[in-house]
């Protein structure tokens, strides 16, 4: 009885990662069509991601070295910015629908992320969206479920190459522990 308990729990939890992935997932696709569609990204290119920046210049919660980052990258290529933005949006937000290449693409939300809260953009959405791309990253073996990962074999993959790294260092720990 408590081992049918244990199997249900995990299954609850297991539809919940994957319908907050795909969730996670539509989240993205949709923020960067929006901002082709309707956002004039592409139509009036520049206008909207350069304004960004500056604003974010003369926020006083941006960090120092995140004010440099702006002042001497950022504004530069302003252009790319422009135009990668989106699509990565819509490829990332692909991505977790389907279940491909998870944990890179959980790693890059979260990079993107970050990016967005260091350029001053410190709100509830951002945290919400921030934590749900960390509780995917931490339980990812959960989300695998319906995943294109899972069917294509790169799950294995990844937990054999993790297994692997635990092994090595256990057995690096016990030769300095001999020694």
């Amino acid at each position: 009885m408590e081992n049918m308990m244990h199997q249900l729990k995990e299954k609850v939890f297991q539809a919940l990662f994957t319908l907050m992935r795909i969730l996670f997932g539509v989240g993205w696709l949709f923020a960067g069509i929006t901002k082709i569609s309707e956002k004039n990204w592409y139509s009036e290119p520049g206008v909207f991601i350069k304004n960004y920046f500056i604003m974010a210049l003369e926020k006083p919660n941006v960090p120092v070295f995140y004010k440099y980052f702006i002042q001497h990258f950022a504004l530069k290529h302003y252009m790319f910015f422009n135009y990668t933005i989106p699509v990565v949006q819509i490829i990332i937000g692909i991505l977790l629908i389907v279940g491909l290449m998870l944990l890179p693409s959980i790693l890059i939300c979260l990079f993107m992320h970050i990016n967005f809260i260091l350029s001053g953009n410190m709100n509830l959405i951002s945290l919400t969206l921030y934590t749900s791309a960390f509780a995917i990253l931490l339980s990812l073996d959960r989300s695998y479920v319906l995943s294109l990962d899972r069917y294509i074999g790169f799950e294995k993959y990844i937990h054999a190459k993790r297994q692997k790294i635990v092994v090595e260092r256990n057995y690096q720990q016990s030769e300095v522990l001999n020694a």
